[in-house]
């Protein structure tokens, strides 16, 4: 009886096969003998913890002081601004103010039209005021001003006539100035209005062409209005108040101060239609 051939994994015919990987059991994680798969979930993270790295420190807020204990480097801060202490002192250093550029307001020259202008009219002002107070200039004086005011129709001629000779006189000499130029421009729009309602009561019918007509008050009138409602401008004892640069409510209402008092004078102590 013939022995069995002893197993050599060859093949009768001497041929050796090429090594598989199926050939071994499949490895074990983790290694060594006695390691075994995780099965549960605490047995997972126990296995990590033993072969895990730190994580990385994410930058901490300065409010968490806990957090930034014993830290060198600078904290990240999103809180809102606040003031910085300054070193040695009680104080702390606050954002300063910014304002915006103030860009010089640019005239020109109009104050220095509006300077002649406002001479111009309150010298010829001025100087027909002392006509009529004192009698300078070949002037009727007051005792002559008083008739005409009274052939005029008006009531109380003699006041009248005082109260018109100084409101011309101190409305001119404020004009020159240009002090209190509201009221001064006021004065003087009063007095025009009225010397052109006695010019037009002495010629009947619509004139307005000199000498008879009332082209010279007319003029008068337009120009003692525009001063009130452009004010003096800056070449003046106003320079610096707010109706010598930009007029606005208070023009407006010496205005209707003038226009009114000259109606009130008018319609209560004469009386006369004018256009008759």
């Amino acid at each position: 009886m013939s022995e069995k051939s002893e197993d050599t994994g060859r093949s009768p015919s001497g041929y050796e096969p090429a090594a598989s990987p199926y050939d071994q059991p499949t490895e074990r994680i983790g290694g060594g003998s006695g390691s075994q798969l995780p099965r549960t979930d605490d047995e997972l993270d126990a296995d990590r913890s033993r072969t895990a790295h730190p994580t990385e420190k994410l930058p901490t807020y300065a409010g968490d002081t806990a957090a930034t204990a014993g830290r060198t480097e600078p904290a990240y801060d999103d809180s809102a601004t606040r003031a910085i202490p300054v070193a040695g002192t009680d104080r702390t250093a606050t954002p300063a103010e910014v304002r915006p550029e103030v860009v010089p307001e640019r005239r020109g020259t109009l104050d220095l039209g509006l300077l002649i202008l406002r001479v111009s009219v309150g010298a010829i002002v001025l100087v027909h005021g002392l006509q009529k107070l004192t009698g300078w200039f070949d002037g009727p004086g007051l005792s002559g001003f008083q008739e005409i005011v009274a052939g005029s129709g008006y009531d109380q001629a003699r006041l009248l006539s005082i109260l018109g000779a100084v409101g011309e006189v101190a409305g001119g000499a404020l004009l020159i100035l240009g002090l209190a130029t509201p009221l001064a421009g006021a004065a003087v729009l009063a007095v025009m209005i009225n010397a052109w309602l006695v010019r037009q009561v002495g010629e009947p019918g619509l004139q307005f062409f000199a000498p008879a007509g009332v082209e010279y008050e007319t003029l008068l009138v337009l120009a003692s209005a525009s001063i009130i409602l452009t004010g003096p401008g800056r070449i003046a004892v106003d320079g610096g108040r707010g109706w010598a640069r930009r007029p606005f409510i208070g023009s407006f209402l010496a205005l209707a101060i003038g226009i009114g008092g000259a109606a009130a004078l008018w319609i209560f102590l004469n009386g006369a239609d004018p256009f008759a």
